[in-house]
C-alpha cells in the first residue's frame, strides 16, 4: 500500500488541515448530514438519522473536501 504525501501549504497547514476545517465549515454552515429540516416556508418534521448515518454522511463530505483541496 503506498503512502500518501501530505504536503504542507504555504501557511503550514497540511492539506488535510485545511479539508477537515472546509468540511466543518460546511456541515456547520449547511447542516449537512443532520437530514430533512424545514425550508422554503414548509415545516415538516426532520428526517431522523442515526448516529451512524450521519457520521457516514460527514465522512463521504471530508473526502470530497480533500478531493478539493488536493
Amino acid at each position: 500500500m503506498a503512502e500518501e504525501k501530505n504536503e504542507s501549504t504555504p501557511s503550514g497547514r497540511n492539506k488535510d488541515e485545511i479539508a477537515l476545517e472546509l468540511m466543518k465549515f460546511i456541515a456547520v454552515s449547511t447542516g449537512y448530514g443532520k437530514g430533512g429540516g424545514t425550508g422554503a416556508g414548509f415545516n415538516k418534521a426532520p428526517a431522523q438519522r442515526t448516529p451512524e448515518e450521519h457520521a457516514t454522511s460527514l465522512l463521504e463530505l471530508y473526502q470530497k473536501c480533500r478531493e478539493v483541496v488536493g
